[in-house]
């Protein structure tokens, strides 16, 4: 990870990907600022674990599609590190989603990635050092039957990571896209079982990814060795993408 120790700020880090992202942040001394939205005890439970183990962290109830409490937020943690895993969808057929399924889906997927970065990109100027990781899916890049609004949020996380490359680059900032494949977390374990198996058969590896080979890609991206790694899309999928 960075050999500094800096202010990050992880959007949906109560559960799954986030909490394990939160934990390897926390662990490597950063001081780690997580947003929920209604996860109350998951928060609570995750910030006393971590704080009790002498680690600095801090959970918040924030909606990253509200511009004035993203402001409000960034401007209080001044974070240099960014990571935006809060996300969410709604999968039906184009035929049968609404226009308000596909609001919410851009609101909390691009728009608070935007808003989130936007906020963000000052404090990282005015250092001159700073990371932005976006958490996208591979169903950005390949589409999905049933995804089109989330496969559409996804996709321009990439778009939007590419240009935060160039236009932080020369202040020290790097910005990626990470593409998880199937991982294997509370809320997609209890999707029925031929639909994991599938996503298993679908890798080249023959397994399905945890939220720590998550946390894993995102030390990297996070540390000195990756300081040339920007505008990038990291694909943690065990080549399901391409199978």
């Amino acid at each position: 990870m960075s050999t500094r120790a800096v202010s990050a700020l992880i959007t949906g880090g109560s559960g799954g990907i986030g909490a394990a992202v939160v934990r390897s942040l926390a662990a490597a001394g950063h001081h780690v600022t997580f947003t929920h939205v209604g996860q109350t005890e998951e928060a609570a439970a995750l910030t006393s674990e971590l704080n009790a183990a002498g680690m600095q962290v801090n959970g918040v109830e924030s909606n990253c599609s509200d511009e004035t409490a993203v402001n409000k937020l960034c401007a209080k943690v001044k974070p240099q590190i960014l990571i935006h895993c809060a996300g969410i969808t709604r999968d039906r057929a184009i035929w049968k989603q609404d226009v308000s399924d596909f609001d919410a889906i851009i609101d909390v997927n691009l728009r608070g990635a935007w808003l989130l970065s936007r906020a963000a990109a000052t404090t990282m100027r005015d250092a001159g050092w700073g990371r932005i990781i976006l958490l996208g899916s591979i169903n950005g890049s390949r589409g999905k039957f049933g995804q089109t609004a989330y496969a559409a949020s996804k996709a321009g996380l990439i778009g939007l990571a590419r240009s935060l490359a160039k236009e932080l680059g020369l202040k020290g900032v790097t910005a990626n896209v990470i593409e998880p494949g199937w991982i294997d977390t509370p809320m997609t374990l209890a999707v029925p079982a031929q639909f994991r198996e599938d996503a298993r058969k679908q890798t080249m590896t023959g397994e399905l990814g945890l939220p720590e080979d998550i946390a894993g890609t995102v030390a990297y991206l996070i540390s000195d060795a990756a300081r040339q790694v920007t505008g990038q899309v990291l694909r943690v999928d065990g080549g399901q993408l391409w199978n």
